[in-house]
């Protein structure tokens, strides 16, 4: 059976050149095509069309699927995601729940960055073993999530 030029076939299915097939989004953006079907599944995403049996997607996409990696990376859950991503100006709840997260997120680089301090005073550190110096001792003790300002 003939099915005519691809041109029609495009037509028929809503798709133009503009649009990204789930392989190409998965590409450019590093994440597996099943994690771009979960986040449709979750509402983070959708689809405009479909080339065939497969999703097509709007190039915007891949600006939503950075901001979404970048909230995974930082700890978000989805359900924290999709609050925020449909929370309006007047959403009180979603603001603070953003603001303490933020608090979080502060919390997490100060600890990051009191265990960076320990690993370069491990790297040129010359005690012999490196686990019996005060100094790494000092600086893996405050590098705790829990740390605070007192030694052990």
């Amino acid at each position: 059976m003939n099915r005519g030029s691809s041109q029609g076939d495009e037509e028929a299915v809503g798709v133009d050149e503009t649009l990204l097939d789930i392989g190409e989004v998965a590409e450019r953006t590093g994440l597996a095509p099943s994690a771009l079907r979960f986040y449709e599944r979750k509402g983070l995403i959708s689809s405009t069309a479909r080339n065939g049996l497969r999703r097509a997607y709007r190039p915007e996409v891949l600006e939503r699927l950075g901001l979404i990696m970048c909230a995974r990376g930082a700890g978000f859950t989805v359900a924290e995601i999709s609050s925020f991503l449909s929370a309006g100006p007047g959403d009180r709840e979603v603001r603070e729940k953003m603001a303490v997260k933020a608090r979080e997120l502060d919390q997490r680089v100060a600890q990051l960055t009191r265990l960076r301090d320990a690993l370069d005073h491990a790297a040129t550190c010359d005690h012999e073993p490196l686990t019996d110096c005060p100094d790494f001792k000092r600086a893996v003790w405050n590098a705790r999530p829990e740390s605070t300002a007192s030694s052990p």
